[in-house]
């Protein structure tokens, strides 16, 4: 007997489960998560195998762990969602996609390095997870971009790396030894220099600018949040010191805004990931939407900049259409989680491919270099300054240091 899929009468219908923020402090990343879900809802009904309708459920996390696993039960027991997708935070992600694991559920999510996602989780080659899948870059690929731009502004060799780690889940990962993001920037020939983590929110960092500017370090790097991050220019400039480059990997995904009234935004001119923009050479996998039209859908429906997550969102929906359509049988969950295992796509994100991961229920997303610059439309524009394992992306700015 299958355990999905119902029907009104001759209809038979297969549903999509959505977590997403919709309060709390992940709003911005519930945002376009939330846009994106309602602007493909017509289409995804036709999207679904013959003789399916596909629809659209969604639950608010409430940007917490607890909130994420009651809307994981609602979308199970209410809503009989065949699969749920979700974009989410450091504690609400792993909430979602543990919950699912639980009760059986397919489970399709982002933006979280894939390594955070699976080891955190407490994965291994021996023992994959059977029910929930992940699509992102790696911490290892961030270091990777970092260190171009490093080596972009600083010239070839070993630079000298200031960590502003704080002492949660971002930083732990980063400071990992095994999986983190510190081996593998010390693989490239960096020396980090690594004082005590901070406690968020930060109160005080001068002692960390302190041990930078002792070590000579020429750039530092950091998973701070906008207000941490601005607080520890603000007190580098109080000492007269400022690095060559800022490298940040958290929440630079967002167009700049001012964190501490009358001070430069936290983000300007800090170099971060590149993920997805318009410029990125892909097309969606349901209707042949390019980045730059969904981009530009959003900027005219919203009123608002276009931001990155976007086009992680909509491949979310895009792949969760793909395991319902070749699923043996897309009324029953197993088959459906089977599908998305074996699926390969190229989608409006880029191509996708859980054969050939890093780690089973793992397909990565290639990352390039940006830096958030002045811009023409906006106030700040994310320019692509090296375009590292994005193919076909072209590069729109020169790298700005101090």
């Amino acid at each position: 007997m299958s355990d999905s899929g119902w029907g009104v009468g001759r209809e038979r219908v297969l549903t999509v489960g959505v977590v997403v923020a919709r309060t709390g402090r992940l709003t911005s990343l519930g945002d376009p998560l939330d846009f994106v879900m309602t602007l493909l809802a017509p289409e995804l009904a036709a999207a679904g195998p013959r003789g399916f309708r596909v629809r659209l459920a969604g639950r608010d996390s409430r940007s917490s762990a607890d909130g994420a696993r009651q809307a994981v039960k609602e979308l199970v027991q209410d809503e009989n969602a065949s699969i749920i997708v979700t974009l989410a935070g450091t504690q609400v992600l792993p909430a979602v996609a543990d919950a699912c694991e639980s009760v059986g559920v397919p489970c399709l999510s982002s933006t979280f390095p894939w390594q955070v996602y699976y080891y955190g989780r407490g994965a291994d080659a021996a023992r994959p997870f059977d029910w929930t899948y992940h699509f992102c870059w790696g911490l290892d690929d961030i270091a990777g971009t970092f260190a171009d731009l490093w080596e972009q502004a600083c010239g070839a060799g070993r630079q000298t790396v200031g960590c502003l780690w704080n002492d949660g889940p971002q930083g732990d990962w980063s400071r990992h030894p095994e999986h983190g993001f510190a081996p593998a920037a010390r693989d490239r020939g960096h020396r980090l220099v690594e004082p005590v983590p901070y406690r968020e929110p930060a109160v005080d960092l001068g002692r960390h600018i302190q041990e930078f500017r002792d070590a000579g370090a020429a750039v530092v790097t950091s998973a701070a949040t906008g207000q941490d991050l601005a607080l520890f220019r603000a007190q580098a400039a109080e000492i007269g010191w400022q690095p060559r480059l800022i490298t940040c990997s958290r929440w630079l995904a967002y167009p700049p805004s001012s964190t501490i009234s009358g001070r430069q935004s936290a983000q300007a001119d800090v170099a971060t990931l590149v993920y997805w923009t318009p410029g990125h050479p892909y097309r969606s996998s349901l209707d042949g939407t390019t980045p730059a039209q969904l981009a530009e859908t959003y900027e005219q429906l919203t009123g608002r900049q276009w931001l990155q997550p976007l086009g992680l969102a909509y491949a979310l929906f895009e792949v969760a259409a793909h395991a319902l359509a070749t699923a043996d049988d897309p009324t029953d969950r197993r088959s459906v989680a089977a599908a998305l295992g074996s699926s390969r796509l190229d989608t409006i994100a880029g191509p996708l491919d859980w054969t050939s991961g890093p780690v089973p229920n793992i397909a990565t997303v290639p990352l390039a270099g940006g830096q958030w610059q002045p811009g023409t439309r906006h106030d700040y524009e994310l320019a692509v300054v090296t375009p590292g394992g994005a193919q076909g992306l072209r590069v729109t700015g020169d790298l700005r240091t101090a």
